[in-house]
């Protein structure tokens, strides 16, 4: 079990499933540290978790899909270029807090945030893709790579994707998966693509389905106010 506050709610991540005493131990750590939103995560969750999120006052708030999809997939046919750290960063805060205002954990990054994340062992700017229009950054697809495990082969994640929404309507969103995707593969020699989306975001899941992403696991955030 992880707690961690994130810049706009606690994030409480369960290893295995719900346990009463667990729960409210992280629960309490929470409240030690001022309370507020929480969500708690659990993978594949099961009617069992659901009963004691329930009895601890939590509800289902949000189910992750992660989607897999075998690789490679049809090229992109876009012009895109990678990330430039140092240069790119606050256009692309801009352009990421504008298409994810709504967005619970991507939405209001701050530079601090960006820059934590490209310290990372895992950053490769070269993977980070970005296109432009009129001399704007009008989207990206940041991806990253899982190592193999026992139990999961090399895994190419698209780890952040969106395009501008003043672009929104010109077809991107596919545009830039298959951009990423094709990186992953061409480059990296990853062999399966990996993302995670929302399950309420029917738009997404249509267009990840129709690229051949199938469902692998659900991940459920349980959430409350903790006082």
């Amino acid at each position: 079990m992880t707690v961690d506050h994130g810049h706009r709610a606690w994030q409480v991540h369960i290893d295995g499933h719900l346990d009463p005493d667990a729960l409210a131990e992280s629960l309490v750590a929470v409240r030690a540290g001022g309370g507020g939103p929480v969500f708690v995560w659990v993978s594949e969750p099961t009617p069992s978790d659901d009963a004691v999120a329930a009895a601890a006052g939590l509800v289902p708030g949000r189910d992750l899909y992660q989607l897999r999809v075998a690789l490679p997939l049809e090229d992109p046919h876009l012009v895109w270029r990678p990330f430039r750290p140092g240069d790119d960063d606050e256009e692309w805060l801009a352009v990421n807090n504008r298409a994810f205002a709504w967005h619970p954990e991507q939405g209001g990054w701050t530079i601090e945030m960006l820059r934590a994340r490209m310290a990372e062992p895992w950053f490769d700017p070269a993977g980070f893709v970005v296109h432009e229009r009129d001399g704007r950054m009008a989207g990206f697809c940041w991806t990253k790579v899982h190592p193999a495990t026992a139990d999961d082969p090399a895994l190419g994640e698209i780890y952040v994707i969106a395009a501008d929404p003043d672009f929104a309507g010109h077809g991107l969103g596919r545009a830039l998966t298959l951009a990423g995707l094709w990186w992953l593969h061409h480059v990296r020699g990853i062999d399966v693509g990996m993302l995670y989306v929302d399950g309420a975001n029917e738009r997404a899941m249509k267009l990840y389905e129709h690229l051949g992403f199938q469902v692998h696991h659900i991940d459920r955030a349980y959430s409350g106010e903790v006082t």
